[in-house]
């Protein structure tokens, strides 16, 4: 995807899907010890950066999965620590 160029409506959508996971994640990760914050969502910027560039549809639809179920884990592992 190059800036400037529109994007496809099925484009739009992903975007908006990784978008929502991207806030939700950092969303959860205030809620980890304070230690443990700066480096949480260091952690989750690059996960987002390592794939910035993937144009393969299947690819982006197993990361997106992947990301929930990883995001759904620390909500659940923050939860069980009492954060």
């Amino acid at each position: 995807m190059f800036p400037g160029m529109a994007l496809s409506l099925e484009d739009f959508l992903v975007r908006a899907r990784v978008l929502k996971l991207y806030r939700h994640a950092l969303r959860i990760s205030r809620r980890a010890p304070p230690h443990a914050r700066a480096d949480l969502r260091q952690i989750i910027r690059q996960e987002m950066e390592n794939n910035r560039n993937c144009n393969d549809k299947q690819r982006i639809r197993f990361l997106i999965s992947d990301g929930i179920e990883r995001v759904k884990r620390l909500d659940e592992t923050l939860d069980m620590q009492g954060h």
